[in-house]
């Protein structure tokens, strides 16, 4: 705006509509500025002022006009067309963008060496470790697993550190700001803290020392009796009806609410947290939530499903909460569930029960993992042909709230990929050495994981049903292209939601080490680069894979044929096992009919 002095006769009809100033010769207003709007009104310090000559809707089908009524303001920056009135103690030390509702506030100030959240370095999965993840308003999931997988390697933190530290100081304001199009009402203690554009702060009771990061089409909500405190919210998420952060970052799309409280805890892509508690934790994509008696404490998960009454103890014996454990993607607990730290979970697992006995089932994706306080039983495989599982899988993608155009986190959704199969593929010559030791026994102990003889055969099926399904479905893709690139052929591992080959996590890090990536951008772009290359580095394993599984030198069309035939015969065995949870579950009674019947015609059923 270009700005002006105020002449002496809009000094004294602010004057006549109940303004003061401490000085008014430091209040400048925009040309075009007029008084009639402004009333009741004390300034402090320099205070700017731009226009009001809009009408602004303030609920649905409501408008005002813009104008400031009942405040007071210190060392202010006021844009173009806000409306702000009934502030119950003053405005401090900030600047507020274009066409923002202030109604009804406490208190908003900026106070000296104010950093509104940003880098602060919290401790994940080790509730009572330094710091190992820093949270700013750039953080990605790719980017919070590198700093959490490496953050033994001191060389890599600290330069991570540097890289953060450096993005802030060219970008954190002197003070605390609020963006255009920002609505802020009913609200208590606003403290230190930014509020970018299209966010909306309806009734919380207090934010401190925070960030919220919105955007034109993905704002960021705040809702009743919400408290924030040294907390980092990103685009398109909600924190509602009394939930509680304290050192939290909370990614694109997440939900938040009724009660749930969470400390040192980072949240990412639609994760929905509401009810319970949380501490220390990962919440990578998709991660879910929802009851009163859950507590996730010191574990790291994506595309989780918590049943009621979950519970993790990071308390193994005596030494303190700094056991933590791992659910490998896609895994759930059933209700009243209980994993006594430190344990480390294969994918797409179900659990059930009291695991105590710290089990390491990264090697059994997809499997049944039960436990009754004492024993723990495995049953490799079962989750495969269930229903559960194929919802799961069509559900996710499909519930990405994110504008299209404007994602931050690289998620990739495959359910079979060369980190699920490469890890099958290690179950299942394990089942079968266990096989060939002693086939005359009903049970098998392996790392004190009991798995009967029939499971093993049931399991060694199961990974060979879903073997030739990835093949297949890749064949499909890929015809017998040869490989673009030698990069993925050996082991590859999730960086929270993104599937990468490992050798590319570890370039990561060695550029990161020698300051090769020298910015968080120049970090960022990088994982979004190993993002787009993933359909080339994945076909790099699958190829390798698929000539070693069939024994070939190369894929004929007799090859190709024999392959897509294998898989058709896999989709049938795959499909009837669903149909034959989906009735098992339909039988219960409680099913519609049109529910089963639609079921069906999704996988081929009917």
């Amino acid at each position: 705006m270009d700005l002006r002095s105020l002449t002496i006769d809009e000094i004294e009809r602010l004057e006549r509509q109940g303004c003061t100033a401490e000085d008014w010769a430091h209040i400048n207003v925009a040309e075009d500025f007029e008084t009639e709007y402004v009333r009741q009104t004390d300034f402090y310090g320099s205070v700017t002022l731009g226009v009001f000559d809009k009408m602004l809707e303030v609920s649905g089908g409501f408008r005002k006009h813009a104008g400031i009524s009942r405040a007071v303001l210190r060392d202010v920056a006021v844009g173009n067309n806000c409306l702000i009135e009934n502030i119950g103690n003053y405005i401090n030390n900030y600047t507020i963008g274009e066409e923002c509702v202030i109604a009804n506030v406490d208190v908003m100030e900026t106070t000296e060496g104010a950093t509104f959240g940003e880098g602060n370095m919290i401790s994940v999965l080790n509730e009572a470790g330094e710091g190992n993840v820093i949270i700013f308003d750039g953080l990605t999931a790719p980017m919070a697993a590198l700093m959490l997988r490496h953050a033994g390697d001191r060389s890599v933190l600290a330069n991570i550190r540097k890289l953060v530290k450096d993005y802030l100081a060219a970008r954190l304001p002197e003070r605390g700001t609020v963006g255009d199009g920002v609505k802020i009402t009913n609200t208590g203690e606003i403290t230190n803290t930014v509020i970018g554009r299209d966010c909306e702060v309806s009734g919380a009771c207090r934010l401190s020392d925070c960030t919220l990061k919105g955007s034109p089409d993905a704002g960021v909500y705040i809702g009743s009796g919400v408290i924030c405190e040294s907390t980092v919210v990103t685009q398109g998420s909600s924190v509602r009806n009394y939930a509680r952060l304290d050192n939290c970052f909370v990614g694109e799309a997440c939900q938040i609410s009724n009660g749930f409280s969470a400390d040192s805890s980072l949240f990412f892509v639609n994760s929905q947290m509401a009810n319970g508690e949380a501490c220390a934790v990962f919440c990578g994509p998709f991660s879910s939530s929802h009851h009163k008696s859950t507590l996730l404490i010191g574990g790291m998960y994506s595309f989780y499903n918590a049943g009621s009454a979950s519970n993790f103890s990071n308390h193994a014996y005596k030494m303190g909460p700094i056991h933590y454990g791992t659910l490998g993607r896609g895994t759930k607990t059933a209700s009243s569930s209980h994993i006594l730290w430190p344990a480390n979970i294969g994918a797409y697992t179900v659990c059930l029960g009291k695991l105590t006995g710290h089990p390491d089932t990264s090697a059994f994706p997809f499997s049944y993992l039960i436990g009754d306080g004492q024993e723990q039983f495995l049953l490799p495989g079962r989750n495969i042909a269930t229903v559960g599982l194929f919802r799961d899988i069509k559900k996710w993608p499909k519930r990405d709230l994110r504008p299209k155009d404007n994602r931050q986190s690289e998620v990739v959704f495959d359910w079979l990929n060369p980190m699920t199969i490469g890890a099958l593929l290690k179950g299942q010559r394990l089942m079968n050495s266990l096989l060939t030791a002693d086939e005359s026994i009903t049970a098998h102990e392996y790392r004190g994981l009991t798995i009967k003889t029939k499971w093993l055969r049931d399991g060694i099926k199961y990974y060979d049903t879903a073997l030739r399904l990835f093949i297949g479905a890749m064949i499909q893709h890929y015809k017998s292209d040869t490989p673009k690139t030698p990069v993925g052929a050996g082991e590859w591992t999730d960086l929270a939601g993104l599937l990468m080959p490992e050798e590319e996590e570890n370039r990561l890090v060695e550029e990161i080490k020698d300051g090769t990536v020298n910015s968080v951008d120049a970090l960022l772009g990088e994982i979004h680069d190993v993002y787009l290359h993933y359909p080339d580095y994945r076909w790099t394993w699958t190829y390798r894979f698929i000539l070693n599984y069939y024994g070939l030198d190369s894929l004929t069309e007799d090859d190709l044929s024999k392959i897509r035939q294998d898989y058709i015969d896999a989709y049938h065995v795959w499909t009837a096992g669903i149909r034959d949870d989906a009735e098992k579950e339909f039988d219960l009674g409680d099913v519609p009919q049109d529910t089963l019947d639609a079921l069906l015609r999704e996988i081929g059923g009917k």
